[in-house]
């Protein structure tokens, strides 16, 4: 398949102030620097566009970007979407239609120990693949259940060897990558749009697809990068 034409590429990392799990964790010292300072760095060093935008309604957040990362924009997005109940749909929407990309890439700034190439290999996928949307993943072939039933194996057999089960992907989105056109009249025609219609998965090491979700998340990801 020829690879498809990227058009114009923008890159953004959301980054709202409010987080109940872990307060102001996108800007906490993580390992003495700011963590979403992790992702900045490693989405300038992939070097693919020169519009990266941090999407944020923070002042805080705002005033970091501009002193550490002259060269990285400041997308100030609308109260409404900074609010707890604001959909990954909903602000990469908005951003869509202000900014008129034509290949949209979400860094998700809570993944701080992806790097540059894990950004410049996923969009090398992407544009080879026959798809309008690309999600990270890790994945998983061990006996897996959810809400106590089996997804991946049948509890009536004998136990088979894990590598003989179906491989489950597990999205983690700390990379995501659409067809903003795809994806906005999606958006306009059904109210969602972020799992797309032709998905791919792209695999990343689960060392750098560490997410912080909460206070453990924050420690173990804090020691990795003091490993890394």
């Amino acid at each position: 398949m020829n690879k498809k034409d990227l058009g114009k590429i923008v890159l953004h990392i959301p980054a709202r102030a409010g987080s109940k799990r872990v307060p102001k964790k996108n800007i906490r010292p993580l390992n003495g620097k700011p963590m979403i300072g992790y992702v900045v760095e490693a989405s300038v060093d992939a070097n693919i566009t020169s519009n990266i935008y941090v999407n944020t309604d923070s002042d805080e957040i705002k005033d970091y970007i501009k002193q550490e990362y002259p060269k990285v924009n400041i997308y100030l997005r609308p109260a409404e979407l900074a609010s707890d109940n604001a959909t990954s749909d909903q602000f990469n929407s908005d951003i869509i239609e202000k900014l008129r990309p034509d290949t949209l890439i979400m860094i998700n700034p809570v993944c701080p120990l992806i790097d540059s190439d894990d950004i410049r290999e996923a969009l090398e996928f992407y544009q080879s693949a026959d798809c309008d949307t690309l999600i990270s993943s890790s994945s998983t072939k061990m006996q897996t259940f959810c809400n106590h039933e089996p997804v991946n194996i049948n509890v009536n057999e004998q136990l088979a060897p894990s590598q003989s089960n179906t491989e489950v992907n597990i999205l983690n989105w700390a990379i995501s990558i659409w067809d903003a056109h795809s994806f906005k009249k999606r958006y306009d025609n059904q109210g969602y749009a972020v799992l797309g219609e032709k998905r791919v998965f792209f695999h990343l090491d689960p060392f750098n697809s560490i997410k912080v979700s909460n206070e453990e998340d924050f420690k173990l990801a804090e020691k990795l990068l003091m490993i890394k």
